[in-house]
């Protein structure tokens, strides 16, 4: 809990950013590839975009699943996130979406 809330203050993120951004950095290989930085400014964009694009069901819907997965996928391409580490990646994130969408689902109603 320390630790989030020291990158809460340093990096200036919001919890469901922090989530986000340890599924990005817990491979070594894209902290060298990308920095500290970039990779807090990914974890920005994706915790925005995924928070526009979930809906109440998307867990379930295979469908939903697959368009949510896809867009990480892209957001991590256009990253240049470092590929052979990707897929572990997409899966954390998709993961850690799975935690914080009911208070996504909160703040739009």
């Amino acid at each position: 809990m320390q630790a989030d809330a020291d990158i809460m203050e340093k990096q200036g993120l919001s919890t469901d950013e922090i989530a986000l951004y340890r599924a990005l950095v817990i491979n070594e290989a894209s902290v060298r590839t990308l920095g500290d930085d970039s990779l807090r400014q990914l974890a920005i964009e994706l915790t925005h975009q995924l928070c526009k694009s979930a809906t109440v069901d998307w867990q379930k819907r295979e469908s939903v699943r697959a368009r949510m997965r896809k867009l990480v996928r892209r957001l991590l391409r256009r990253w240049k996130y470092p590929p052979d580490v990707a897929e572990e990646a997409i899966k954390l994130v998709l993961d850690q979406a799975e935690v914080l969408a009911e208070g996504w689902y909160r703040g739009k109603g």
